[in-house]
């Protein structure tokens, strides 16, 4: 009796079963009573008279009346039952492909029969099993590029010391620089993964303060000039004046601005333009500072702009690692702008440039 089944079968049935007996119960009384009153009449008033004929006429219709309840009855079992497998064998069917799911086999689906609530809850199963098979899938290509981008560096840094320790290779002072080199990359990665981490499950802390952002575009362009003076290009700042102060993380929108720019300058060709605008923007009651980068590269194809915000993410395949990087810079900008209640988004096309605007919110009640 433990079964859904059996209980919904149980409950209709003896429903069915009440009101079928208090139907026969109510039709006998009452045709009783009829033919008792059609006896008078038909004896003008006379003594009722019950012969043969009256009681197997009688006797009759009890046997038809008890003949109809109990096929009423025995159709209602049919039909309780009936209903009760349909609302109970879907249901069985989530329980075993949820068992299936925790068991680990993700590409468990149930049918969708019906469009009732049971067919709604299939489909909201099917959904979130679709969901779970690809965090999965994300989550396995995620620690397989973790554990490649790791392997990378330490790789490098055992080879030199080994060389070291076997008096293959000099210690000199290029050679420490290398490794010096090969650690901050490695630690940087590390930190990136942690703040990604941190801001994916809403743990990372900002120190928010007033914070003028056009200051923070200019420090982040002077601190990467020897990488312009390099490859000869222009960078134009149209900054809007008078740029009220937003509370935000200064170091946080700072490592925005720094990848975003560090992206535009890796795709740029030498001697390209990159454009820096800010200004003020209302839409749909919230005022926002707007802040948008644009460089005149190659642009990046419209079937991997939806990716390009994926951790360790490249469009660019034949870039190796120490030039193409790590592919968490923009992973890390979407993830610290919506962190501050912002959103970024890119503009690009093959052949016209890139550029990644930034919208974050602002309110002038002090």
């Amino acid at each position: 009796m433990n079964s859904i089944v059996y209980r919904i079968t149980g409950l209709m049935f003896l429903f069915v079963a009440f009101t079928v007996v208090l139907l026969i119960y109510l039709a006998d009384y009452q045709m009783n009573q009829l033919f008792r009153e059609y006896l008078v009449l038909m004896g003008r008033g006379g003594m009722i008279h019950h012969g043969q004929a009256e009681l197997t006429f009688l006797a009759s219709v009890h046997r038809s009346l008890n003949w109809v309840g109990a096929i009423l009855i025995v159709l209602g079992l049919m039909a309780s039952y009936s209903l009760a497998r349909s609302i109970t064998v879907p249901l069985r069917r989530l329980s075993i492909a949820a068992e299936a799911i925790e068991q680990g086999d993700l590409e468990q689906r149930v049918p969708v029969s019906s469009k009732d609530e049971v067919g709604h809850l299939a489909r909201i199963f099917n959904r979130m099993a679709t969901t779970l098979e690809s965090n999965m899938k994300l989550r396995q290509q995620l620690l397989a590029n973790i554990a490649h981008e790791l392997r990378t560096p330490i790789a490098i840094i055992k080879g030199h010391l080994e060389g070291m320790l076997d008096d293959v290779i000099d210690l000199n002072k290029v050679e420490v620089a290398s490794l010096h080199e090969e650690t901050v990359r490695l630690n940087r990665l590390i930190t990136d993964l942690k703040d990604l981490s941190l801001a994916e499950v809403g743990q990372l802390s900002l120190d928010k303060q007033p914070t003028n952002i056009n200051h923070l575009i200019r420090r982040t362009i002077q601190l990467m000039k020897t990488t312009i003076d390099e490859k000869k290009m222009a960078v134009e700042c149209n900054l809007i004046e008078k740029m009220p102060e937003i509370n935000v993380d200064p170091d946080r929108i700072s490592q925005v601005f720094s990848n975003i720019f560090v992206n535009a300058l890796r795709y740029t060709p030498d001697s390209g333009k990159v454009l820096v605008t800010t200004e003020l923007e209302k839409n749909q009651g919230q005022q926002w500072v707007k802040i948008a980068v644009s460089d005149n590269g190659p642009g990046i194809a419209p079937d991997v702009i939806p990716h390009i915000f994926d951790h360790f993410y490249r469009g660019e395949k034949s870039r190796d690692r120490k030039s193409g990087g790590t592919g968490l810079g923009l992973a890390i900008v979407k993830q610290l702008v919506e962190f501050h209640g912002g959103k970024v988004i890119v503009d690009s096309g093959q052949g016209t440039g890139t550029t990644f605007f930034v919208y974050l919110p602002y309110s002038t009640d002090r």
